[in-house]
Formats: C-alpha cells, sequence, structure tokens
C-alpha cells in the first residue's frame, strides 16, 4: 500500500527536499541543489510559470510511513505541443518499479483531468535550462542545475511505458588539450587584421556587455529553430545578477572596429563550491562560500553561450576568439576543464558547432515523453 500526500505545509516541504538527500548519501558523484533553488520553482511569487500553468507536488510513503517517491507535475499553456502536454520533475524513487509506476499513474491522472494527452519528464515547471532530463549516461558530478540520478531510473521510465523524445548531449573538453591546427591559423590570419579585436567580459562595464550580447545573441541565434528575442533590460538584468559569480578571464567578446561580431559566455562551475553546503545557503554557508571561492580552486568552467554574428560565420573567426581566450584563461585562472551546456539531438546545427570546438560527449541525458493514448503514433522531436 502506498499512501499519497500532497505537499502543502512545511513539514511536507522539508521532506521533499531532505528524501533524495537520503536517498543518495552514499553516491559519490551527487551534489544537493541548494534548496533555495528548487523551492522556488514552487513559489507563485517568484516564478512567472504560475501565471500560465499550474503545479502539485507529492510525496510517496510506505504502510510504514517511510517516504519512497516523490514527484512535481505541471500544466503550462506556454508549452505548446502537438498534443496538449503536461511536465513531470523532480522525481526521486525507490529501485522499485511498482512504486514508480504508482507514482506515474498518479502523473497520468492528475494530467488527464486537466485535459492533457501526453507527459514529458523529468522535466521543470520553467526553462529548458534547468534540471530537465533524464541522466542516462556519463554518471559523474553533475553542473550547477543539472539533474542527476541513478542508473536504474532509465528503466523506471522505459518499463512504465516512456519513450526518449529527445536525447541532450553534454560536451566537455580540456583547457590544456592541444587545440585544433585550424584555430591557430585562423587565430594567425585574424590575428593580423588591424579591425579585429578580443577583450574579456569585465563587472565594470556590464551595460556596454549586455548590449553588445543582445545584440550578437539576437543575429546569431534568435533565427535557430525556437530561438527567442533577448531584450537589452533583461541581459543586463540578468549579468547583474551573475556579477558575484563572473570569472573575467574567461568570457570574451570579439569586434570587427567597434561593431560586436561574436562572443563566447562561460562562468565557474558553482556546483564545485555548493557541494559543500549540503543544500543550505544560510549566513553561515554563504561565509563559507566566500571562503572557498577564495581558497578552494575551482577547475571546472560551465560554456553558456557561443556566438558569431551571420556575416562572419564559416570564416574561422570562433578559432581566432577560443584560442585568443584560451591562451588568456590558461595564465590567469585554475580552471582545467570546460563544460558545455546540454545540446538537444535534434539540433545538428549547434551539434557540429560544438563538435568543431574539438570536444568530446561525456554525458547524455534524456528528455522522456508518455502518450496516454497508447495507441497513438508516437513521434521524437522535430530537426531543426
Amino acid at each position: 500500500m502506498i499512501i499519497v500526500e500532497e505537499v502543502q505545509n512545511e513539514n511536507h516541504k522539508r521532506e521533499f527536499l531532505e528524501f533524495p538527500a537520503r536517498l543518495y548519501q552514499h553516491d559519490e558523484n551527487y551534489i544537493r541543489p541548494l534548496d533555495k533553488d528548487i523551492e522556488e520553482f514552487f513559489d507563485p511569487e517568484k516564478n512567472k510559470f504560475f501565471r500560465s500553468g499550474e503545479c502539485t507536488r507529492f510525496l510517496f510513503r510506505n504502510k510504514q510511513h517511510q517516504t519512497v517517491g516523490k514527484v512535481a507535475v505541471f500544466v503550462n499553456t506556454l508549452y505548446q505541443q502537438a498534443q496538449p502536454t503536461g511536465g513531470i520533475g523532480f522525481f526521486d524513487c525507490i529501485n522499485d518499479q511498482e512504486t514508480a509506476d504508482f507514482i506515474f499513474d498518479q502523473c497520468k491522472n492528475w494530467l488527464q483531468q486537466r485535459g492533457m494527452e501526453a507527459m514529458d519528464g523529468p522535466i521543470n515547471f520553467g526553462e529548458r535550462d534547468k534540471f530537465w532530463g533524464l541522466l542516462i549516461d556519463g554518471f559523474i558530478e553533475p553542473l550547477f542545475g543539472m539533474n542527476y540520478n541513478f542508473p536504474y531510473y532509465k528503466d523506471l521510465f522505459e518499463q512504465y511505458g516512456f519513450c526518449i523524445y529527445f536525447e541532450q548531449l553534454c560536451f566537455s573538453r580540456p583547457i590544456f588539450a592541444e587545440v585544433s591546427r585550424v584555430f591557430t591559423l585562423m587565430h594567425t590570419k585574424h590575428k593580423r587584421n588591424p579591425a579585429i579585436s578580443a577583450i574579456p567580459m569585465t563587472k565594470n562595464r556590464l551595460g556596454k556587455f549586455a548590449k553588445d550580447f543582445t545584440e550578437i545573441y539576437n543575429k546569431a541565434w534568435a533565427s535557430h529553430g525556437e530561438g527567442k528575442q533577448m531584450e537589452e533590460a533583461k541581459t543586463l538584468k540578468m549579468f547583474r545578477m551573475m556579477k558575484p559569480i563572473i570569472n573575467e578571464h574567461i568570457s570574451w567578446f570579439v569586434y570587427e572596429n567597434d561593431k560586436p561580431v561574436a562572443m563566447w559566455m562561460n562562468i565557474p562551475d558553482l556546483n564545485q563550491w555548493f557541494k559543500y553546503l549540503n543544500g543550505k545557503f544560510g549566513l553561515w554557508e554563504k561565509l563559507k562560500l566566500l571562503w572557498f571561492k577564495r581558497f578552494k580552486k575551482n577547475e571546472k568552467m560551465v560554456g553558456l553561450v557561443f556566438g558569431v554574428v551571420p556575416e562572419w560565420q564559416k570564416k574561422g573567426l570562433e578559432g581566432y576568439m577560443i584560442w585568443e581566450g584560451t591562451q588568456h584563461l590558461r595564465k590567469h585562472t585554475d580552471f582545467k576543464v570546460t563544460e558545455l551546456q546540454w545540446i538537444g539531438d535534434f539540433n545538428p546545427k549547434m551539434i557540429k558547432i560544438a563538435e568543431s570546438l574539438d570536444t568530446t560527449v561525456t554525458r547524455k541525458l534524456a528528455t522522456y515523453r508518455y502518450l496516454f493514448d497508447r495507441n497513438k503514433e508516437f513521434k521524437r522531436h522535430p530537426e531543426l
């Protein structure tokens, strides 16, 4: 017998956060997310998606009243799919298919009552940049904002009937690995051009870099499939929020005279510090974080965005930018590895760009879909 409890009070909320910490307590690769980062997804005051959707969390207990699973289930009218599709996320479960099936059935029923015909998971009640997808290969320490799970979760999903809607590929590259000869040749070529220059992003000029980032992003990426136009004000707000973690040696902009034409944005992997905080972020933890930032080497950086405006694409400018930035950060930082955020397998253009940077796939996640009508044809995410 499994007891279902909707998360409604502080004890429920605490258990929703503590259950995975107990479940993974002997897994050396698990890094507990900050409690505040999880709770913000379920706060209508902080999560704008409550304006267009609905979200509920559940705990599942056995007859001894021990927690055996948890999940969040949600609908979002902005999540447009071929059929009305809801989402499930923040799923954790003991290694028991019967328990997982019970949880998935609970989600299915909740979504059907709200007119949904399918469910995707594990995803979050928000944007794709955090806690999206199930880890299916590369069970190493997760990056900040990335899902981590036991290998058996894949079987729990697939034996229930979920199918992979798209795979999420994560690329990595050692900082001190040999740089492609093509990159060095392109660097030499563009270095001779007095109109071309590369500079690192600095904290005291966030307004300028926000403007330049927005211009490059909108030209380079907004037209690629599901791209969205960025607004300069929102970019600046994002940069100001990031200011405490910006490293002034690892994000680079390239200019043709004064015109921004390329950018390569990176940040330190926050999990390399947060893994010592056990999910908490009170005054004591903030003091610990300051200490770790100062004295604990962070050897992993995360690539957020890479872009070249259309008129400079296929001219080797990325080689110039990457080698210029790499030479600098090798001298001025402790980073040894750069990781790229995941790229969907439906986006071969971006995958080709990642591969051109001499990277290798180090982990894979998957976004699963379950159609409620089991006779309906399943289709994977269309290629861009």
